[in-house]
């Protein structure tokens, strides 16, 4: 039998358990997937734990999961697009991709190219998806100075590489360690913590035009205390200071298509978008895996193989 992740219960990683499950079955319009590789996201540890209830709430027994890739195993009625074998990236909203078999919407799917590791593939959707919206929501563009706090995290690593591929003289709050990283990809980084401002200013004389927070703890205030405008500042985390501050909260539900999925796709397979693993765990080590998820301290993604 296929093997899934579950949780009956909201709680801590220990809520977590790998099962033997029923096998899928696709429906009308919809393709079985065989996963080789899913990423894991800071939104799911938050939903496992009831911090999102009230704006998604779980059914039990819960999977988890979104982003994957892999080879189509079975293809269900009125599917022309895909055929059994056919590797593909793509992504589910049912909670579903920590598994070994899930059941996708054929047009959620794009073609994997084989320059595309399926680490990268597996971990592109969600992270990818919402950089597109944050740096879209900004208007990042040339002659524009943007500052990305969590810079080398998840969404950070690749946010800053679309701005700056926008034209936008990028500053990166990261740690120390993470700096050359980002010095590689363009990126002047700057120390988190305090006084964060003042190098943000030292670094950034002319002033700041835009502000993309992928980490929270009081960063959409710290753009207002910038003079970045509120329509030029996107959280991607902290909800209740967009809704106190008017601020945008751009996502992945801006950009969940197919078509940006693609398009991200392309960029690396060219080698024009690096998207970084920080480690990945077989499906059995999924406590594991987020446990390593919720140190924050990770460069770029975390990916459960299968």
């Amino acid at each position: 039998m296929p093997r899934a992740v579950q949780f009956d219960e909201y709680g801590e990683i220990n809520v977590l358990q790998v099962r033997d499950v029923a096998r899928p079955e696709p429906g009308r319009g919809e393709v079985l997937v065989r996963v080789r590789a899913a990423g894991i996201n800071p939104g799911e540890n938050a939903i496992r734990a009831g911090a999102l209830h009230d704006r998604w709430p779980a059914s039990f027994p819960s999977g988890q999961g979104s982003d994957l890739a892999g080879q189509v195993e079975e293809v269900g009625p009125d599917v022309s697009t895909w055929s059994v074998g056919d590797e593909v990236i793509g992504w589910v909203d049912t909670r579903g991709s920590h598994a070994e078999l899930v059941v996708v919407p054929a047009e959620h799917l794009v073609r994997r190219d084989p320059d595309v590791p399926w680490e990268v593939g597996g971990a592109l959707f969600v992270a990818g998806t919402t950089a597109y919206s944050a740096v879209r929501a900004v208007g990042a563009g040339a002659g524009d100075t943007v500052v990305v706090a969590g810079a080398a995290g998840g969404v950070g690593s690749l946010a800053v590489q679309l701005a700056r591929r926008a034209g936008a003289t990028v500053i990166g709050l990261a740690s120390d360690y993470n700096h050359p990283w980002l010095a590689d990809h363009g990126v002047v980084g700057v120390a988190y913590g305090d006084g964060v401002a003042d190098r943000i200013r030292a670094a950034a004389p002319g002033g700041v035009d835009a502000f993309i927070d992928t980490f929270g703890d009081g960063y959409v205030d710290l753009a207002l205390g910038l003079g970045v405008a509120p329509d030029r500042i996107n959280t991607i985390i902290d909800f209740s200071a967009a809704v106190r501050t008017g601020v945008k909260a751009e996502g992945t539900t801006e950009s969940a298509s197919a078509e940006v999925l693609g398009e991200l796709a392309k960029l690396v397979a060219a080698g024009e978008l690096d998207v970084p693993v920080a480690g990945t765990y077989p499906l059995t080590e999924v406590r594991a895996a987020f446990r390593e998820l919720m140190r924050r301290r990770t460069r770029g993604k975390i990916v459960l193989l299968s």
